[in-house]
């Protein structure tokens, strides 16, 4: 121990606490000459510096870990907020449903129940992430729960006056497309190829959003057979999934079946003989697509439920449209037959069209053209003429190429047409009704096609 501190005080004015007189640290005396002497003694210990470098550094860091906690908690918390107005707005949607039937026609009960569980996931997802246990998120799964309850009784209680509803809908639809071909200016002269080409294509008709009711299958096309054996000129096909593969198609007897969702049948592609790209067909029954392995043109029978497929050596699976990738074979119908186009590292990328024999299931004849596939948004042919489309902006898509097979003659084009969305993996022509049938981004859509005389 080491004195430190000396005090000198004079007897009068020196006044030390009792404890301290006594403490191991502090001794009091009077020196000779009567002056009261203090010395304090502290412990002989060395000041570790380091260490409060080290206390500080771990406080700085705890402040930062804080600091990031809280902006993910702010953030949460927005998304919660987000997820509770989009709650919300179920909860209202639900009300309208209880509350007057006028309103079916504008709400879909599957529609409602795929959003229910939807949100119910992303409660759990926020729950998790949240590690939370609090009341709030009981709260949450209650109501989703019984709004759940809700839908269901009332599809029950009223499923037969909403499938009318829906069948009604549907007479409507078509009523409206005759409508709009009754005040067209030139009318349908189906299976007639004397005229030079294509004047003009006509407003979008959006029929709905696909079967599965989800916007999220962007993939895929819909129509009606090009070359309807007999009696099945009315049937419609549907196929489409939330990426660019093949797995399955639904067919349905009419347009009424088809806005119903009530499908005849459902053809699952076996293993083996799936596809890609979504630029697919049904002519005379079959169903024509892109075969992954090997890359070749496939075909399934619809009455014989048999399987075929083609290896074309010059096509190549390097070239696909602008909108969606593996669209290396696009099939196309039309009053002259069955049609085929892709691209071959000869012709650089440039479309060749080909003519399917429909007996052989081969190549009879090929012609190349100057469209760089990879420019093109998508392709189609009607009488013999190759229809290029690409995209002006978003809600525009312009016919800007046209290849004519009968004379080797090549225009260049500028035909405006609307979209209901930007980006599309289906176009294709029908002779039957001269229409284009578009899958628009998971929605179905169709357009009424006029031709020069």
């Amino acid at each position: 121990m080491l004195p430190i501190l000396l005090l000198l005080l004079s007897p009068a004015s020196a006044w030390i606490p009792v404890h301290d007189w006594e403490s191991g640290n502090v001794t009091a005396s009077v020196d000779e000459s009567g002056q009261c002497v203090c010395h304090v003694y502290l412990p002989e210990i060395t000041f570790h510096a380091d260490r409060v470098e080290h206390m500080q550094q771990v406080s700085h860091d705890l402040i930062l870990e804080v600091d990031i906690q809280m902006n993910k908690m702010i953030s949460y918390v927005g998304t919660l907020e987000g997820y509770l107005k989009e709650l919300s707005d179920l909860t209202v949607r639900v009300s309208m449903l209880e509350s007057s039937a006028d309103k079916y026609i504008k709400l879909d009960f599957e529609l409602l129940r795929i959003e229910l569980r939807e949100f119910e996931v992303l409660v759990s997802q926020l729950k998790d992430s949240l590690n939370s246990t609090s009341p709030m998120f009981d709260s949450l799964y209650i109501e989703i729960r019984n709004m759940t309850l809700i839908v269901n009784q009332l599809e029950t209680f009223d499923k037969s006056n909403l499938e009318v509803i829906r069948l009604e809908f549907a007479k409507l639809q078509k009523k409206l497309e005759e409508c709009q071909k009754d005040h067209d200016v030139i009318k349908p002269d189906i299976g007639n190829c004397n005229r030079t080409g294509i004047m003009s294509i006509g407003k979008p008709m959006v029929v709905q959003l696909n079967a599965h009711l989800n916007a999220g299958y962007q993939y895929g096309g819909w129509g009606k057979d090009s070359k309807p054996v007999r009696g099945y000129e009315s049937m419609y096909f549907y196929g489409a999934y939330t990426s660019y593969y093949i797995y399955d198609f639904y067919l349905y007897s009419n347009y009424e079946n088809l806005i119903l969702r009530s499908a005849l049948k459902h053809h699952d592609l076996p293993s083996g003989w799936e596809g890609t790209g979504n630029n697919y067909i049904v002519h005379s029954n079959t169903i024509y697509y892109q075969h992954n392995t090997p890359f070749s043109m496939s075909k399934l029978n619809l009455t014989t439920a048999k399987y075929d497929y083609r290896v074309i050596p010059s096509a190549s699976a390097s070239f696909s449209y602008s909108y969606s990738p593996h669209q290396n074979m696009d099939f196309s119908a039309d009053e002259n037959g069955l049609w085929v186009m892709y691209a071959t590292e000869a012709s650089k990328g440039k479309i060749v069209i080909a003519k399917i024999d429909e007996k052989s299931f081969g190549i009879e004849n090929e012609w190349s053209t100057t469209a760089y596939k990879q420019l093109a948004g998508n392709a189609f042919m009607a009488c013999g003429v190759m229809y290029a489309t690409r995209s002006v902006d978003l809600t525009t898509e312009e016919i800007f190429y046209a290849y004519d097979t009968r004379t080797n003659e090549e225009k260049h084009l500028s035909i405006h047409f609307s979209k209901f969305q930007e980006k599309y993996t289906n176009l294709h022509y029908n002779p039957t009704d001269q229409k284009l049938y578009m899958y628009n981004n998971g929605y179905y859509v169709s357009y009424n096609v006029r031709f020069d005389k």
